[in-house]
């Protein structure tokens, strides 16, 4: 197995559903650390930089909107091959597809917001873990111990 750190963003439909905690907790049971965490107002600059891929897309503003209505919560996870465990542990992208047991298919939004509304952003590889723990974490605020 290779000890690998990924970012997770608690969304705002996790804070505002008071979640964390039970989410938080099932990524811990699975033996995964916590390096990082942190409360936070996301930036229009930040978002943009985020979601480079969909920037430019005419649904971009009701994203942005949607991530700026609560702070966000920003984790850094270690444990084996934590990338793809904690993807699992989500389930699929759309909460309406994701299977009951998934944080996404037990918390997630069940109506046409099911893409967006769906608790967490988890890397989705190693190189795009480095690049959003440096985007969210400034130096120092991810501890070894």
């Amino acid at each position: 197995m290779i000890s690998e750190t990924t970012l997770i963003l608690f969304k705002p439909d996790a804070i505002q559903k008071n979640v964390v905690g039970q989410v938080l907790a099932r990524f811990q049971d699975q033996g995964f650390i916590v390096r990082g965490i942190k409360m936070m107002t996301l930036s229009d600059e930040i978002l943009a930089e985020h979601y480079s891929h969909i920037a430019d897309k005419p649904f971009f503003p009701q994203v942005r909107s949607f991530m700026q209505e609560t702070p966000v919560i920003a984790l850094a996870l270690e444990g084996d091959s934590v990338i793809a465990s904690v993807r699992d542990l989500l389930g699929p992208t759309d909460s309406l597809q994701a299977a009951a047991g998934t944080i996404r298919g037990d918390f997630g939004s069940k109506d046409g917001d099911s893409k967006m509304r769906n608790i967490c952003h988890a890397s989705d590889s190693v190189e795009a873990a480095a690049a959003e723990l440096k985007r969210f974490f400034a130096a120092g605020e991810v501890f070894s111990y």
